[in-house]
C-alpha cells in the first residue's frame, strides 16, 4: 500500500513538473545581476534580456541586487522558488567567494542549477584623464611617489575589479589606498569626476570611454593585444609578466529548477548570444562568446569547479578575507 502511494505521488510530481515545463513561461522572468546598474555585468545582462525575452515569449527583466561582492544577489537567487522565473547572471566571483567568505550563505556548487557560460571579457587598467602619467611606467612612478594620496577604486571585496587591483598592487609592490564601491558603475562615475585615480574594469564598460578620451588607459589584462584597442599594450608586454585576468560570466537558476525549463532558458540564452547585433557589439568591446560546449550546463559546471581550484589558493595566499 505504502509503495503504491509513493509511486502515485512520484507520478503526480512528475506530471506537475512536465506540465509546468510545458506551460513555461507564462509571466515575466527576473534576471538577477548582483552588481549595481551601469556596471559591466549589468551591461551584458541588459544586452541579452530583450532577445532572450523574444525567444521565450515573455519579458526578461533585469534586477540589480548588489552588495558584498555579488553574494547578496547570489543568496537571493539560491533561496528563490525553483520555477524558472528567477535566473542569475554572475561573473567569476562565483568561483572566488568560497575562499573570500568564511560564512558564505550559499554554496556555488550545490545551491544552483547550471544554465551555461555566457561570455569572456578582458579587463583594462585605466585612470582619470588628468592623471600626470602617459604610460604604465610613468603611472607606477607616480603611484610610488604619491602612495598615500593615490586611490584605487573597485566594486568591493571579491569583485573582479578588486581581484585585478590586488594583482596590480602585488605586481608593483605598492599598497595603494583602495576605495570600495557597490559596483564599478558608481566607481566609474567617480573616476570620471576625478574623485578617485585608478580603476581596473572590464572592456564592456571601458572601451567606449577609452575611445572617447574620457579616461586614460595604461594596459589590457590579456596576453595579446585586443582588436578593439590595437594601440594599447598589454600589461605583460610592459613588464608585468604573466599578468592576465579575463572575466567569465555564467547563468544559473535555483537548485531544483526543472530540467526542461533549464533547457528552454539555455536555448534562449544561446539564441541571444547568436544575435548578429550582439555579436557585433561584443566584438567591438573585445568580448568573446564561448564555444558551444562551454555554453551548456556541464560546460559551466566544469569551468566553475576549475576556477574555484584556481583562485582559492591565490586568495588564501594573499590573506584576503571578508570576515
Amino acid at each position: 500500500m505504502k509503495t503504491t502511494i509513493r509511486l502515485t505521488l512520484c507520478a503526480v510530481a512528475l506530471a506537475c513538473t512536465a506540465a509546468h515545463a510545458q506551460n513555461f513561461p507564462t509571466r515575466p522572468i527576473t534576471l538577477v545581476v548582483p552588481f549595481a546598474a551601469g556596471g559591466p555585468t549589468d551591461v551584458v545582462a541588459r544586452m541579452m534580456a530583450i532577445p532572450m525575452g523574444k525567444s521565450l515569449g515573455q519579458s526578461v527583466v533585469v534586477e540589480n541586487v548588489n552588495g558584498a561582492g555579488g553574494t547578496v544577489g547570489a543568496t537571493k537567487v539560491a533561496r528563490a522558488a525553483p520555477n524558472g522565473y528567477t535566473i542569475f547572471l554572475h561573473h567569476m566571483g562565483m568561483s572566488t567567494s568560497p575562499a573570500l567568505y568564511k560564512k558564505l550563505s550559499f554554496d556555488p556548487l550545490t545551491d544552483f542549477e547550471y544554465i551555461g557560460q555566457v561570455l569572456d571579457v578582458p579587463m583594462t587598467l585605466i585612470a582619470r584623464k588628468d592623471i600626470p602619467a602617459n604610460n604604465l611606467q610613468e603611472l607606477i612612478a607616480y603611484i610610488k611617489a604619491n602612495e598615500k594620496k593615490v586611490s584605487l577604486a573597485d566594486a568591493g571585496l571579491g569583485a573582479v575589479s578588486n581581484l585585478c587591483g590586488l594583482m596590480f598592487k602585488s605586481a608593483i609592490g605598492v599598497n595603494i589606498n583602495t576605495i570600495p564601491y557597490k559596483g564599478t558603475g558608481p566607481a566609474m562615475n567617480d573616476l570620471l569626476g576625478g574623485q578617485v585615480d585608478v580603476l581596473c574594469d572590464q572592456t564592456t564598460q571601458t572601451v567606449p570611454m577609452i575611445k572617447d578620451g574620457r579616461v586614460k588607459v595604461f594596459g589590457v589584462t590579456t596576453l595579446k593585444r585586443l582588436a578593439a584597442l590595437p594601440n594599447v599594450p598589454t600589461l605583460d608586454e610592459q613588464g608585468l609578466k604573466g599578468f592576465e585576468v579575463k572575466v567569465w560570466h555564467g547563468m544559473y537558476a535555483p537548485k531544483g529548477t526543472p530540467a526542461p525549463v533549464l533547457t528552454q532558458i539555455n536555448t534562449a540564452m544561446r539564441a541571444a548570444m547568436a544575435e548578429p547585433s550582439i555579436v557585433q557589439r561584443l566584438g567591438e568591446l573585445s568580448s568573446e562568446i564561448p564555444t558551444v560546449d562551454k555554453m551548456t550546463p556541464k560546460g559551466l559546471e566544469d569551468h566553475l569547479k576549475a576556477e574555484i581550484n584556481k583562485w582559492g589558493p591565490v586568495i588564501r595566499k594573499a590573506g584576503v578575507s571578508a570576515d
